[in-house]
């Protein structure tokens, strides 16, 4: 298709940005995206146009601009799963103090889509627009418990990496755990991601029984402790109970493609 380079070049210099590089000078990005670097230059300037780029002149760089900010925020609005989901977040949030959090799945990670900051300094709390690996996560094992056998091998398939003494990075045990949490209804991730940091999260289903995204609490472990933990899970499961009946899910309806784990 015509033009359909020049976009995929666009949006592979937009992904070089990011939070451990927010700007980088025309030479450097031209090595890293590897294209030559007039064509860089020109991508950047026509981005800069829009204001999806600003370039700092004293410096010679450029970083993401503010026109990528209005459009993430109209995208965030646009999105339903989103309009359905956050007044659970915030009742979650207001209940239990703890950060409460919607995220998605992309690839072999889950991404923030949106967030209610808990009352505690220590609560957890991360940007929107934040990955994580999706094994190390509750929502992302929320999402895998309830995939359709070929996805969910697909992404067991690895590699993985571990972050902390706690992280499944077997997939064996990985998959017995995922079978453990579908039928509780909620999934945990115990010093997996980050150690002293615990999660509980939930699938949102949609009319499919297809895991679209899921919703989690997440705090320090002195406050998620074990035995707070099944309490935490009866909340988000609820919570992602209703969610899931907005967005079309009838438990009773037949099986989808998300409504059988291998």
């Amino acid at each position: 298709m015509s033009g359909t380079q020049a976009i995929r070049r666009a949006v592979a210099v937009l992904e070089a940005f990011g939070d451990d590089r927010p700007a980088w000078s025309v030479s450097e990005l031209a090595t890293a995206v590897g294209l030559n670097r007039t064509t860089v230059y020109r991508l950047l300037t026509a981005l800069e146009s829009v204001e999806y780029i600003d370039r700092d002149a004293a410096a010679d760089t450029y970083r993401l601009g503010s026109g990528l900010i209005a459009l993430g925020a109209r995208a965030q609005r646009a999105n339903p799963v989103r309009l359905r989901a956050r007044p659970e977040l915030e009742v979650l949030a207001a209940g239990t103090g703890e950060t409460a959090t919607l995220e998605v799945l992309s690839g072999g990670e889950v991404v923030i889509l949106d967030e209610i900051p808990g009352e505690y300094v220590t609560s957890g709390s991360q940007h929107i627009g934040s990955r994580w690996p999706v094994y190390a996560t509750s929502t992302g094992k929320a999402i895998l418990a309830h995939l359709p056998p070929e996805e969910l091998a697909r992404v067991l398939a690895g590699p993985f990496r571990l972050l902390t003494a706690h992280t499944l990075i077997d997939a064996e045990q990985l998959r017995v755990c995922l079978a453990e949490q579908r039928r509780a209804g909620y999934a945990v991730a115990a010093e997996e991601l980050e150690v002293g940091f615990v999660a509980v999260g939930a699938p949102l289903l949609d009319a499919r029984g297809y895991p679209v995204a899921a919703i989690s609490l997440g705090g320090t472990r002195a406050r998620l402790t074990d035995e707070r933990v099944p309490a935490i899970g009866s909340l988000v499961r609820a919570a992602a109970g209703r969610i899931s009946h907005e967005l079309g899910y009838r438990p009773d309806s037949p099986a989808g493609p998300g409504n059988a784990v291998a």
